[in-house]
């Protein structure tokens, strides 16, 4: 028996340290690391159970190929798929040049030895690739224009608070190292709120809970700057360090606070409650990522750092406004040039941007540590586009909605078989990423698969070299800050490039140095929503990360969970439709009186070729900054149920993982 210390490379803030323990060449345990600092010794449920999803039967173990899409999955040998593979691509450039190839990657894995395999394609077009970012694109776009730096505050900060708010954040599902901090801080007195259009389980450690109406929150926060103002509760020196604060002051104060609780969908006495607990500072403000998959996203996520900025609480401890760690700051990249790309298609519109390119039109699309069907808004274009493509390649461990839409499907690792290294988007800790066991049946790392695709297109002499020579270059900056690889044995390293107060000086990297008030606010932030609509809310869950489902759990309809008010004339556990403008699908009511009477909720990351996916009744559409994705906007009704829709795209994965060979 062996313990060998890695990290989690999974789409979470937390990326944690795990002790693994082999038996046999097999793992047969994974907990959390008692000696990093924030993971503490435990891990989320999610990865508690990655073994399952490790060792699973419909784990993928080798290549499949089908010429034609109406034709069964085959199994091909590995030679042969690369072989497929490099074939094409180079045919594809070579005839319509770089640009008629997508590669599209996500955030399957965290890994930043990831960034390798986007440079393979940036030496050998460059390709086409995305831009934007459907997870937090709005919210760094609205940081770097506030404050021309997106950052926080470090982890452990929250200690020297005496007001935390939660804003639209989750942490049971999202943030779940963040409970015992928060727990350790409000037994010394710390309050906290929480500010959310969900009821979840983070209200039993919130003394003060608030529900605005969806896409409420900037009617909420100027409010809560109107009292501030009025009360002398603001800094009195903002205007030293932030700019247009009189645009930012006057627009809160045009309306009373009474209209701005009714355009936030809460009770004045709330609106004054929570700007009083925020007055009581230092008051951290951990803003969560849904506020900001709005139309007005970016411009939501400027207004609460508007209210950090001139209630004093940017630059002191206890403080901030934090919305995101920069993960990937310590590591060296200066080896890629990603503006190399000839053309780059919005993320949240991917499926149309594809569909309608032309000079050249895209002939093959490679897709890698992700699953776009599923978890992109208007799915069913999203599907459409990768089922039209020449030639679709998919690369992951399972059959997902968009594997079924490939030609080629090449399996590769899981983090537990993968050598890499990692940061955090929710601390300020970097970890190296072992291989504890071998590949299974010989399966093949993303870098292993373009290091072989290297040899075949001619760009071995700088791919076809061992994972340590990439390692070595990724940690250039590191070693040049004094750290060396061997701090790494101990499971994390501090990122040494980091303050543990950000914006301690007031300076900001903006062009007049001071913090940048948003001082233009869309009219449409401040209105009213159409009346008896649902907002479609489809939130990260606890029981699975994005669509890593097991198949069992995505078995017959959604549940949709929603206020009585909201389901007249249906009772809880009926099965019934809802349908958006976009589409529709069927679903399972769960009555629940915690929630508002105007949210419709889902589990995020259903599978589409089952009928689960809330990302089919998406519109797909861009926030106003960072091209982030529209998720929560899209408003539908319940109808009785029809037929129901399902099998879109083929057959499922317990189907296509053991094809006819």
């Amino acid at each position: 028996m062996r313990k060998i210390r890695t990290a989690c490379t999974r789409d979470c803030p937390d990326a944690c340290g795990l002790i693994v323990t082999v038996e046999d060449g097999r793992v047969t345990k994974l907990q959390g690391d008692p000696d990093h600092p924030v993971t503490q010794g435990f891990l989320c449920h999610r990865t508690s159970r990655f073994l399952d999803r490790q060792y699973s039967k419909n784990r993928l173990t080798q290549p499949l190929w089908r010429k034609n899409r109406s034709d069964d999955f085959a199994e091909v040998s590995w030679s042969d798929a690369l072989d497929i593979m490099a074939e094409q691509m180079s045919r594809f450039r070579d005839e319509s040049g770089g640009a008629s190839i997508l590669q599209y990657r996500c955030g399957g894995s965290m890994g930043v030895m990831k960034h390798v395999g986007d440079h393979f394609f940036e030496r050998f077009g460059p390709v086409t690739t995305k831009s934007g970012d459907v997870c937090a694109g709005a919210g760094e776009a609205a940081q770097m224009l506030d404050f021309g730096h997106f950052d926080s505050n470090d982890f452990f900060d929250i200690q020297n608070s005496k007001t935390i708010f939660l804003w639209g954040k989750n942490v049971f599902a999202s943030s779940v190292h963040l409970i015992p901090e928060l727990k350790r801080a409000r037994q010394r007195g710390v309050k906290i709120v929480l500010v959310d259009p969900v009821h979840n389980k983070t209200a039993s450690l919130a003394d003060v809970f608030v529900q605005p109406r969806p896409g409420g929150d900037a009617a909420l926060v100027m409010g809560m700057v109107k009292w501030l103002h009025e009360n002398d509760k603001l800094d009195s020196a903002a205007g030293d360090y932030c700019d247009h604060i009189d645009d930012f002051y006057g627009t809160a104060l045009s309306k009373t606070i009474e209209q701005w609780a009714l355009l936030a969908g809460v009770s004045p006495k709330e609106l004054i409650e929570l700007a009083a607990s925020y007055s009581n500072g230092p008051s951290a403000l951990l803003i969560g990522w849904g506020i900001q998959r709005r139309t007005y996203g970016a411009a939501a996520v400027r207004i609460l750092d508007g209210l950090a900025a001139v209630s004093g609480n940017i630059g002191i401890a206890g403080g901030g406004a934090t919305f995101y760690f920069t993960r990937r700051g310590a590591f060296d990249f200066s080896f890629a040039d990603p503006d190399s790309a000839p053309r780059r298609f919005p993320e949240p519109i991917l499926g149309d941007e594809i569909l309608k390119a032309s000079d050249p039109p895209i002939r093959m699309v490679v897709v890698w540590g992700a699953n776009p069907v599923a978890m992109l808004p208007d799915s069913t274009t999203v599907a459409e586009a990768m089922r039209t493509r020449e030639l679709t390649v998919v690369i992951d461990p399972f059959m997902t909605d968009t594997a079924m839409c490939a030609n080629l499907v090449l399996p590769t690792t899981t983090m537990l078989e993968e050598t890499d290294l990692v940061g955090a988007y929710g601390h300020h800790y970097l970890s190296e990423v072992r291989p504890v066991v071998a590949s299974s049946n010989g399966v093949l790392s993303d870098f292993q698969i373009f290091r072989e695709l290297s040899k075949r297109v001619g760009l071995g002499s700088e791919f076809d070299v061992d994972e340590e020579v990439w390692m070595q270059r990724l940690l250039a900056r590191v070693y040049d800050a004094g750290i060396e690889r061997s701090e790494f044995n101990k499971g994390f390293v501090k990122n040494p490039f980091v303050e543990s107060v950000l914006f301690a000086d007031r300076k900001f990297n903006t062009p007049s140095g001071k913090m940048n008030l948003i001082n233009e606010f869309p009219s449409a932030m401040f209105s009213l929503p159409e009346a008896n609509r649902l907002h479609i809310t489809a939130v990260s869950t606890s029981a699975a990360q994005a669509s890593q489902w097991a198949s069992e759990d995505q078995m017959g309809p959604a549940q949709l969970v929603v206020h009585p008010n909201a389901a007249e004339g249906h009772g809880d556990g009926d099965v019934v439709e809802l349908r958006s403008e976009h589409g529709k699908m069927e679903v399972e009511l769960k009555l629940d009186a915690n929630q508002r009477a105007d949210i419709a909720l889902l589990d995020k990351g259903g599978w589409y070729h089952r009928g689960r996916c809330a990302n089919d009744l998406i519109t797909a559409e861009l926030t106003d900054d960072g091209e982030c994705a529209v998720y929560y906007d899209t408003t539908a009704e319940i109808f009785a149920a029809s037929d129901r829709v399902l099998d879109r795209v083929g057959p499922s994965p317990e189907e296509s993982a053991t094809p006819s060979s």
